[in-house]
């Protein structure tokens, strides 16, 4: 076989794989909607959600008013944090990086904790106020984070140091908030902690929509420069790559997607390094099939999560934010042992 008929056969294998992971997550989707309090089977929650908003019956109401804003918020959070962690791992060539590793969901953790304790309010609207404080605070960790790994050339080892430090910074600030703070919004910052999609609505659906639709779309015109970076940091340089404005401007988006995801439902752990994994091991460094995997994934993940919460729990959904971790910490230890075996090689 010649390298021309090969590469077509990789194109063509990745593009499957591709394909059939987007149908895995059209039928979890479903899935979500019919799974509840009241379970619908699949066919009674598609002819819900075919009926439209203006739907009669009792399915079209329970998934268009109750289910459909929340199906949709796990899908989209999902996808923005997944997308996040593969950039930041992508600019920081470290496979253990992502939101939750750096500090940077910690961060928005606390900005929206800051923004609800104080009602900071934006243009009048609370989601709002609490949204752009999540994304300040993420911002500035974002930038501590870079500023820490620019002076050590981004060594793993100080990145994750710097990580597992403001993780300890902003939890002990975020826990001394809810001591100060009144019971009733204790209560509400300590519920953010674990990412509750019972939180969501049609406004934090549209605006985490825009949000991840928005940066997906920027970060896929930096898929070719992101795939030089991945082969190292001089050589994209030499390529014409302008390595240090892509960092900063990666760092942004992918502060933007976490408060997205922060700023409506609550931290979510692990989805932004699981995700990327996962894409990694079945569709390789490519960006242009890596990109579209990692979105796919993420929104897997997510929506798995919602259905496994929905399950373990009776009565009052189980916080999605609690499967994650469950999923995630095992993930991270796995990835720590692989690491520390390929660095003694």
């Amino acid at each position: 076989m010649s390298c021309h008929q090969a590469y077509r056969s990789s194109i063509r294998h990745r593009t499957a794989i591709v394909l059939a992971a987007l149908v895995v997550l059209v039928l979890l989707f479903v899935a979500d909607l019919a799974v509840g309090a009241s379970d619908l089977t699949l066919l009674r929650a598609v002819g819900a959600l075919l009926a439209g908003p203006g739907g009669e019956s009792i399915d079209a109401v329970i998934v268009w008013s109750i289910r459909l804003p929340m199906t949709l918020t796990a899908l989209f959070v999902g996808t923005a944090l997944a997308l996040a962690g593969l950039e930041i791992q992508n600019i920081t060539s470290n496979a253990l990086a992502s939101p939750s590793t750096l500090g940077i969901s910690s961060a928005a953790s606390f900005g929206a904790a800051l923004a609800i304790t104080f009602g900071a309010t934006l243009f009048g609207q609370a989601w709002l106020g609490t949204a752009v404080s999540a994304f300040c605070l993420a911002l500035i960790v974002s930038a501590a984070v870079f500023w820490i790994g620019s002076r050590e050339s981004m060594h793993p080892t100080t990145l994750i140091l710097a990580g597992i430090v403001m993780n300890f910074f902003f939890m002990a600030l975020q826990q001394f908030l809810q001591y100060r703070a009144s019971p009733e919004i204790a209560q509400v910052i300590s519920g953010w902690t674990f990412g509750n999609l019972e939180r969501s609505t049609w406004t934090s659906t549209a605006a985490a929509a825009a949000v991840t639709v928005g940066a997906s779309l920027y970060l896929v015109r930096l898929s070719w420069a992101l795939t030089a970076l991945t082969v190292g940091e001089e050589r994209a340089r030499s390529l014409g790559v302008p390595v240090t404005r892509l960092r900063i401007t990666v760092f942004a988006a992918s502060a933007l997607l976490v408060a997205a995801a922060v700023g409506f439902i609550g931290t979510i752990g692990f989805v932004g390094l699981v995700a990327p994994h996962c894409a990694k091991l079945v569709l390789g460094e490519d960006q242009r099939f890596l990109l579209p995997g990692t979105v796919i994934a993420g929104g897997i993940l997510m929506l798995a999560s919602s259905i496994a919460a929905k399950f373990l729990s009776t009565g009052a959904m189980l916080p999605v934010g609690i499967i994650t971790s469950l999923v995630g910490v095992p993930f991270l230890l796995f990835l720590l042992l692989k690491t520390r075996r390929e660095n003694m090689a």
